[in-house]
């Protein structure tokens, strides 16, 4: 059991099967696959990143420049590069944009506090530092960088959305997408029990057509499905409709398997077969007489069902996928009725669990048949129709359009920005390294080192756009410390606002120039980017079990 452990563990009082890392060489391995994970997708940042195109075990292809999709799709097995991949997940989740900026800045953390731990700084004493660091950023950002968005005037939010979509695909179509995305986004405003406006992006619903230029995208109010009406005999649309969602099929009801029934008699059989197709016709006329003039089922219906519903003038949508059912239901006031059976045993609709609307349709959209729900009663909807090329680009456009909602959503919920183009991360560069002069303590080189990370952004973004890094990061470093120095009203103040200008390798006031980011896309990215940092550096011992070897079968045979 000796060769078990590493050479220098050999004398561990551990005595189990498998590998054992320790100190500083867990440290410097986990730092590596951070910043293995790092270096591919630091390239896509900013608005000249490049995309990155990848195949799967079958020969699938993605292409993309998002950082979360990326990741996703990598096949990452060391441990602490798994905790980047959920960090970018959960960046994500929670604000849409700043997926790739969250990787790079826990990276870069991490590196620098590694090489304080070599320089014998204890990791407790950089962690206390880094957390310091972190909170005193916050408060900046709060205090000094963001501004509220009712001050900039209506084309704030567009322009909070053409920043977040301006590295992706949909970045060349200028202001059309951007403000596509703020018009569906208020078309869903709601409000939550204290009376706080909230915009749900689970309510925009993405439709993508192959076919024509993607500036003949579109959108409009209401809940659109991918689905026809069932039958060619059905009505095109209904005004005022009450609206059944079900979960259950209408077809010809069968014996359950391992049911047998014993007759004597042909004319039983025939009863039987009669009474089979009665049931689910019985159903129908429940839902008939109940008013129900619309069907969503997520299963199917049987032609001479469908002739039913259409003969009393209803509509039925079939195979409707289980998201867009629950979609319908929540929109419209309805619940998704699983069967129409009663606590007697009896079966009867619910009236309760219906909903309406104030109109269905269907609509002719490029080759295919659309259903559209308008003017639903509990919850406003919004379908946007994307359309392009192929299937590839499809993606990537619904992935650009779902981020800048999640942007528009951020900033309409808070009502605070912040420029973007690098202004955030070396205003707090500047500020956190004169906060460390503060402190006497150790914590003030891991709160240096922490600042001194922060720089990775604005120096990737000069770099992925081929301009010289050093230069424009020096000079905006001038301007932000002259902006820090100068008191609130004096001219020079308004130097914080300034970042890069990628296209043109020179400085600007961002906030002018509309490059604008939710003031909580910086803040959770700073917390979530330093606690995964953290989580990594408080590793000093990795211990990987061998598995089980399963004992052979003497009497297996080949």
């Amino acid at each position: 059991m000796s060769g078990i452990f590493d050479a220098n563990n050999q004398d561990s009082a551990l005595f189990i099967g498998g590998t054992r890392v320790s100190g500083q060489q867990v440290r410097s391995q986990n730092v590596m696959a951070a910043q293995s994970i790092a270096n591919v997708i630091k390239t896509s940042l900013g608005p000249v990143g490049l995309d990155k195109m990848l195949v799967d075990d079958v020969g699938d292809v993605t292409i993309s420049n998002d950082g979360a999709t990326i990741l996703q799709l990598l096949e990452v097995e060391h441990p602490a590069g798994k905790i980047l991949v959920k960090l970018a997940q959960q960046q994500d989740t929670e604000v849409g944009d700043g997926t790739t900026s969250v990787v790079v800045i826990a990276a870069e953390l991490l590196r620098r506090a590694n090489e304080l731990v070599k320089s014998h700084i204890h990791p407790a004493t950089v962690i206390a530092g880094y957390r310091l660091a972190c909170k005193e950023a916050n408060r900046f950002i709060a205090d000094q960088m963001a501004q509220k968005v009712d001050t900039l005037g209506a084309e704030a939010l567009v322009n909070v959305a053409m920043t977040t979509i301006s590295s992706k695909i949909l970045g060349t179509y200028g202001t059309f997408f951007a403000e596509m995305a703020v018009d569906a986004l208020k078309a869903v405003r709601s409000q939550d029990g204290r009376g706080k406006a909230r915009y749900a992006v689970g309510a925009v619903n993405i439709l993508k057509v192959k076919g024509s230029s993607a500036r003949e995208s579109s959108w409009f109010t209401g809940h659109a499905l991918y689905r026809p009406f069932t039958g060619a005999a059905m009505r095109r649309s209904v005004t005022s409709p009450c609206i059944a969602v079900i979960d259950f099929d209408i077809t010809k009801t069968r014996m359950k398997l391992g049911v047998h029934i014993v007759i004597d008699n042909p004319d039983s059989l025939e009863a039987i077969r009669k009474r089979e197709a009665d049931i689910s016709a019985e159903r129908v006329r429940m839902l008939l007489d109940a008013g129900v003039t619309a069907v969503f089922s997520t299963r199917g219906i049987d032609d001479v069902y469908v002739k039913m519903f259409a003969e009393a003038g209803a509509v039925t949508v079939t195979r409707v996928p289980k998201d867009d059912a629950r979609r319908i239901a929540r929109g419209c006031g309805a619940s998704v009725l699983t069967t129409l059976a009663t606590l007697d045993g009896d079966e009867a609709v619910d009236v309760s669990a219906l909903g309406s609307a104030e109109l269905v349709e269907q609509v002719r959209l490029s080759d295919d048949d659309v259903v559209v729900v308008r003017g639903a009663r509990e919850q406003h909807a919004a379908t946007v129709i994307l359309r392009g090329a192929n299937d590839y680009m499809l993606d990537e456009m619904e992935r650009s359009f779902h981020d800048s909602l999640c942007a528009v959503k951020r900033v309409l919920e808070s009502g605070s920005v912040v420029p973007g183009g690098g202004a955030v991360e070396v205003a707090l560069d500047i500020y956190l390294e004169s906060f460390a002069t503060t402190l006497g303590s150790r914590e003030q080189l891991a709160i240096v080192e922490f600042a001194n990370a922060l720089l990775s952004i604005p120096k990737q973004l000069a770099v992925n756009a081929a301009k010289d890094s050093i230069e424009l990061v020096a000079k905006l470093r001038a301007y932000h410390a002259a902006a820090q120095n100068a008191a609130p009203d004096a001219p020079r103040s308004h130097l914080k606002h300034y970042g890069l200008d990628l296209h043109e390798g020179k400085l600007r006031d961002n906030v002018k120039a509309g490059v604008l980011e939710p003031a909580m896309s910086k803040i959770k990215m700073l917390k979530s980017a330093t606690e995964a940092a953290i989580n990594i550096l408080r590793i000093d011992d990795m211990i990987k079990l061998v598995p089980e070897q399963q004992a052979e079968d003497p009497h297996a045979h080949m």
